[in-house]
């Protein structure tokens, strides 16, 4: 499923998807790209192109390139996400992982497009952590955001709520954290309940005893899951 957002025009973004598309190709295994595809349960097609190798090609395609503005990172995104192989979503992720601090807290939305076009842990997660999570960072406002997204009937939504904060270590919002996973530890899906171990066992390599004594004060409420996650190192 192609982005609904239209990219923006960008002549970076146009030497970018050209350079993409002419040297991925030809480096896919078919045999790999079926193993792929059946791995991420048929979400979307892939070219077969193992990952060291394919940011090896990458180094290629952006040298000389100049650094893109937030402009340039919403076209190149939405372009390659509108592209049906899986590789070209994970070179999005990888250029907006090292390019987020160019964006404003503006290219939030354009964020949650990608977090709910084709959705799978794989592009989920790395997004949630390191370009949600990095706006937030940046601009702490954006936490009430996050405080809807964590009520939004699209888990893959509420997933990235739950783990925006991952890397967050001291900055973490304890209080926020906590909250979100009560809110969703009842939630059937697989996904949210493993998010919300995740998330806690993450935090855990912070302060160990607020998560042991959350865990403790909410084992009835959270699922076997989310508790086994977040208890998985303490």
């Amino acid at each position: 499923m192609a982005p609904k957002a239209e990219p923006p025009s960008s002549e970076l973004a146009d030497t970018v998807l050209s350079r993409l598309t002419s040297a991925y190709p030809p480096a896919g295994d078919p045999v790999r790209a079926a193993g792929s595809a059946a791995y991420l349960k048929g979400v979307c097609p892939f070219l077969g192109i193992p990952t060291p190798e394919r940011r090896a090609l990458d180094r290629t395609i952006l040298k000389d390139l100049p650094r893109p503005d937030e402009t340039d990172c919403t076209a190149v995104a939405l372009r390659c996400w509108a592209l049906r192989e899986r590789e070209y979503h994970h070179f999005a992720v990888d250029y907006l992982r090292r390019h987020v601090p160019r964006c404003s807290s503006g290219f939030l939305p354009v964020a949650r497009e990608l977090v709910t076009t084709t959705s799978w842990w794989d592009t989920v997660d790395a997004l949630a952590a390191h370009v949600v999570g990095a706006l937030v960072a940046a601009d702490p406002r954006l936490a009430r955001e996050m405080d809807g997204w964590i009520e939004d009937d699209d888990p893959w939504v509420a997933r990235t709520a739950l783990l925006h904060q991952l890397r967050f270590k001291e900055r973490t919002d304890v209080a926020r954290l906590f909250a979100y996973c009560l809110r969703q530890a009842g939630h059937r899906d697989f996904f949210i309940r493993k998010a919300i171990g995740w998330a806690l066992r993450e935090y855990a390599k912070t302060d160990p005893e607020a998560v042991r004594g959350f865990v403790a004060a909410h084992r009835e409420r959270l699922s076997p899951l989310s508790v086994r996650e977040a208890m998985k190192h303490l």
